[in-house]
């Protein structure tokens, strides 16, 4: 199958031909025939397997079929909603890119940046706007967007929003929305939670799902490497040197254990960088350019980045921590992999990550090959720890709530309340 086969227009096709796609990815083939009807979807598939495109070709028709933007005053006809500032402004990117040819405006808008310029874009007129919820609200309180007119909705990595605590957010802006509208729920995992959510949203939604939930990318090598906590730093070095790596992601559990990390591997003569909501905008921004550039061959990042970093040919990731909730493993690890590449990942792990371990392979129904490195054999004697997740000092099993981890993640309110105190900062 072709995209000329999927019915886009020739300016749609000149765009994807200039960034050098011809045959479009599953779920592109699946959803964007779907959207061009104007049908809800629920769109789900694993990270990196080209979802974006899958909704932001269809959208961009669907905008262009619904007559040519105002003369005078532009409206947002088209809204993307996504959950960090890294994601949205690759969706804009994308957005930009694949309508080129065509006389549309968007714009993106988030936290951790001047209000300012934003709003003078928006009064510029625009028709696509992608957004953070936080900072959306922030232009919808100074009467600075609005959101009577859309015709199109667009929820990107809707779970990881639900997550972090979106939800309120979300509710407040779906309020705003005119009822007759085409919803699009995209994400790489459909929890239950999101599924009630979508039911309430969504009216008689296709369901499009490419791949089984959960699932880490097929063409992506998984390995676990055995090792003491002490040590972990010293393998991490020993591997990137040996190994030649020239680009690598790395995945730490807190902000200042990824600042800490950075600047232990530039002490041992690696040139590497952290990323995480603490950092401006500048400073992610910069972070993130230099090591797609090769400047900075190491990548420390926290999971706030899991879902919004699309790097071209990353061929390495390191768990260098297991996140706390299994899902954020699959996400992890799907920044490496991507549109049909191969890839590796990596995780370094101690004796008290062997719950963590479980849970995710759980998740995954298999076992992840366990490869111990000569040299750094696991001292046997050394007994399991609590694990600090970072919060406030909080040790991962500490007494939170009465209430039970529900399929080995934490509660449903549990985790919004954690999203809620870190939101504005994954902004």
């Amino acid at each position: 199958m072709s995209f000329e086969s999927l019915g886009l227009r020739t300016e749609l096709l000149r765009a994807v031909s200039e960034k050098g796609y011809s045959v479009p990815t599953p779920i592109q083939q699946q959803a964007i025939p779907l959207v061009l009807e104007g049908r809800d979807i629920m769109g789900g598939a694993q990270t990196g397997t080209g979802k974006t495109a899958g909704f932001t070709l269809p959208l961009l028709q669907r905008l262009m079929s619904s007559g040519k933007p105002e003369k005078g005053r532009r409206i947002v006809r088209a809204l993307v909603l996504t959950p960090t500032r890294e994601l949205a402004a690759q969706v804009n990117e994308s957005v930009e890119s694949y309508g080129k040819y065509l006389p549309l405006r968007s714009t993106v808008i988030f936290g951790g940046v001047k209000i300012n310029p934003q709003i003078q874009k928006l009064r510029n007129g625009v028709d696509i706007l992608v957004a953070t919820p936080g900072r959306l609200l922030d232009h919808v309180s100074q009467k600075t967007v609005d959101l009577s007119r859309l015709d199109i909705l667009v929820l990107d990595e809707a779970d990881r929003m639900l997550d972090m605590g979106f939800i309120r957010d979300i509710r407040k802006i779906l309020a705003l929305l005119p009822r007759q509208k085409q919803t699009l729920f995209f994400s790489a995992t459909f929890s239950d939670e999101i599924k009630r959510l979508a039911n309430d949203l969504l009216r008689s939604p296709a369901l499009v799902e490419v791949a089984q939930r959960n699932t880490a990318a097929e063409r992506v090598s998984q390995v676990v490497h055995p090792v003491d906590k002490k040590r972990k730093r010293e393998l991490l070095s020993y591997l990137i040197g040996s190994k030649n790596w020239k680009q690598v992601l790395v995945f730490n559990r807190t902000k200042h254990g990824a600042n800490r990390l950075s600047e232990q591997l530039i002490t041992d003569g690696i040139t590497a960088a952290a990323i995480h909501g603490n950092k401006s905008q500048g400073a992610r921004t910069r972070a993130l350019a230099d090591f797609k550039s090769g400047k900075v061959r190491v990548l420390v990042a926290t999971d706030i980045a899991a879902r919004g970093l699309d790097i071209n040919e990353l061929p390495h990731v390191v768990n260098y921590e297991l996140p706390n909730v299994a899902e954020d493993y699959v996400h992890r690890i799907g920044r490496t992999g991507r549109a049909g590449r191969e890839g590796e990942a990596m995780s370094l792990v101690c004796v008290d990550e062997l719950k963590l371990l479980r849970d995710i392979e759980r998740l995954l129904k298999r076992d992840i090959p366990k490869v111990v490195i000569d040299d750094f054999e696991p001292d046997p004697s050394i007994k399991a720890e609590p694990i600090n997740t970072g919060r406030g000092g909080r040790k991962q099993g500490a007494r939170r709530t009465n209430a039970k981890p529900q399929n080995g993640r934490p509660p449903l309110h549990a985790r919004r309340n954690r999203g809620n105190r870190s939101r504005r900062s994954a902004e």
